[in-house]
């Protein structure tokens, strides 16, 4: 589990076929400190824009991660190529603060990030989610962008928005995205189960 709390910035250094079949094994570059403390294991679970993902080989300043060909389709990692950078945050610890909200690390979708227009001291970006997704989004609540966990500001149809505060922009990918890239999306969890309890109750109110 995370918080959607990006506590370092990484990139992408080397991408490399597995096998004889489409997975791949990505190696990622990191601040010497986010890999020290406490120091990182293989076998660890690190968030990768928004993707849990288990480290397989590690050094002072890097990771090895494994993707495979459905993590590579269902996400943006498939659109990566050397020098992406990647929002990185380690697993929740028991006594960790949980300064954004519960995020699983599984991704629902990927979106696209629509515009971004400058508001007061901060940037409002608008994001498109894919339809399937739209009904779980509702202003003022939680959603995690590549990882990122922010508040909604508004909704229309398909289509959200949220503010970035220039810090968010400085220490998160947002400050290199641009209208068209792609951005992962997970949907706040309790909305997930709100909504299949009220259509749990709406079934067995035809049955």
């Amino acid at each position: 589990m995370f918080t959607g709390i990006i506590t370092a910035l990484g990139s992408v250094r080397r991408i490399d076929p597995i096998g004889a079949g489409r997975d791949m094994r990505l190696v990622i570059g990191t601040p010497a400190a986010f890999l020290a403390d406490p120091p990182v294991e293989l076998g660890a679970s690190i968030a990768c824009s928004g993707c849990c993902l288990t480290v397989v080989e590690h050094g002072s300043d890097w990771f090895a991660i494994d993707a495979s060909a459905e993590t590579l389709a269902h996400t943006k990692l498939g659109t990566w190529t050397v020098g992406s950078q990647v929002n990185l945050e380690r697993s929740l610890r028991m006594g960790d603060e949980l300064g954004g909200h519960i995020v699983s690390g599984h991704v629902d979708g990927v979106g696209e990030a629509v515009s971004a227009t400058p508001e007061n001291a901060s940037i409002r970006w608008v994001f498109r989610v894919p339809a399937n997704l739209a009904r779980f989004i509702a202003a003022k609540g939680s959603i995690a962008v590549d990882g990122i966990s922010l508040t909604v500001n508004e909704v229309h149809a398909d289509t959200f928005g949220v503010n970035i505060i220039p810090h968010t922009a400085a220490v998160t990918s947002l400050g290199t995205t641009r209208p068209g890239d792609k951005v992962n999306i997970e949907i706040d969890m309790l909305a997930r189960y709100v909504a299949r309890l009220v259509d749990t109750r709406e079934e067995a109110g035809n049955t």
